[in-house]
């Protein structure tokens, strides 16, 4: 079924607006997969503060030409029925969230990614986005290196009056017998 001039600019203008602040946007064929898995996928982004986006590929390429970085991407690669994944937040969380869902369903097939800048990334650095750790557990590592430290120090210090304590404790105890 066709779609109305109207209804394509403004899938365009909504393209332009998500491609000019995308940090990463991953790309993917989805030939075989059921309405039902697109929205398992569809939740599963939204979780992640993704936007997948199934529009003819024509359609991105007009909106690719209007935003300045991508306007000289290579657009080799849309080609047949693809999806879009992207994030303004997250640099590698459109590949974590397909790769993982690529894992259950191997009719979803990893195509590539442009990054921030425009430039076309291979599906094996995608594979190697999609496999670092996230911002949360970044922060998380981040946190523990921090506090491994301190923790340390704090033990030091309760050895001390552990110490004190174990002697007083059997001195008293000692006492009593």
């Amino acid at each position: 079924m066709a779609i109305s001039r109207q209804t394509k600019e403004t899938q365009v203008e909504e393209l332009v607006q998500l491609l000019s602040t995308a940090k990463l946007t991953a790309l993917a064929q989805y030939h075989g997969l059921t309405v039902k898995e697109l929205q398992a996928l569809r939740r599963a982004a939204a979780q992640a503060d993704v936007k997948i986006k199934v529009v003819k590929n024509r359609l991105v390429r007009v909106a690719m030409g209007q935003v300045e970085h991508f306007k000289n991407a290579d657009i080799a690669p849309l080609k047949a029925q693809l999806l879009y994944a992207i994030s303004a937040n997250d640099e590698v969380a459109p590949a974590q969230v397909l790769a993982k869902f690529a894992k259950d369903h191997d009719a979803l097939q990893l195509i590539g990614a442009y990054d921030s800048a425009g430039v076309l990334l291979a599906v094996e650095d995608v594979k190697a986005l999609a496999n670092l750790p996230t911002k949360d557990q970044l922060r998380g590592m981040l946190v523990g290196t921090l506090a491994a430290p301190l923790s340390g120090f704090v033990n030091v210090l309760a050895g001390n009056v552990r110490g004190v304590l174990n002697v007083l404790n059997a001195r008293s105890k000692a006492l009593e017998s």
